[in-house]
């Protein structure tokens, strides 16, 4: 199994996890033809057995982490 870091086409707010609908962060080629999207919930709960079938794993997780934050805003 290879683990991308930069994808050729990145995961965006549209790509959803085939498990719960939530946003996608991880995109899974399988040895079988085909992909498989999962948010990092269920990325981490099934990744024993998506190494298994995995040819490729594109892992956007680090994009969690990696937001600003925000302050708030001052109150009038």
């Amino acid at each position: 199994m290879t683990t991308a870091v930069a994808p050729s086409a990145p995961l965006t707010a549209e790509d959803r996890c085939d498990r719960c609908g939530a946003q996608a962060y991880l995109r899974v080629e399988l040895h079988a033809g085909g992909e498989l999207l999962f948010c990092a919930h269920h990325a981490r709960e099934h990744g024993d057995k998506l190494k298994e079938v995995a040819v490729n794993v594109v892992d956007e997780t680090h994009k969690l982490t990696n937001t600003p934050a925000t302050t708030p805003s001052a109150e009038r």
